[in-house]
């Protein structure tokens, strides 16, 4: 019963609810626009799955939970298609 009324309470307040963000990455937003965020994240997964072995040419680097983790993988292919040495990539981002 607790847990029931602390979601409703949330919903009605317009916050993410404690269960959710402690599974959740960090964020301040309200839960409105907290769900519209999470769903532009989900789209961008689900577009990725759709054309794995492809990276894509424009990729929303805060909507990565670790864009570090992505970056690294990038580096990673892209030694490996070229036959290039790890060690001597370099990232750059705008």
């Amino acid at each position: 019963a607790d847990a029931m009324d602390n979601l409703t309470t949330s919903f009605y307040m317009d916050r993410v609810p404690t269960t959710w963000s402690k599974l959740a990455w960090p964020s301040q937003r309200g839960l409105s626009s907290w769900v519209r965020n999470f769903l532009d994240r989900l789209h961008q997964l689900e577009e990725w799955t759709n054309s794995p072995s492809e990276i894509p040419k424009v990729t929303w680097l805060s909507g990565l939970i670790n864009p570090t983790s992505f970056l690294t993988a990038i580096c990673q292919v892209t030694a490996q298609r070229n036959q290039w040495e790890l060690d001597k990539l370099v990232t750059f981002t705008d």
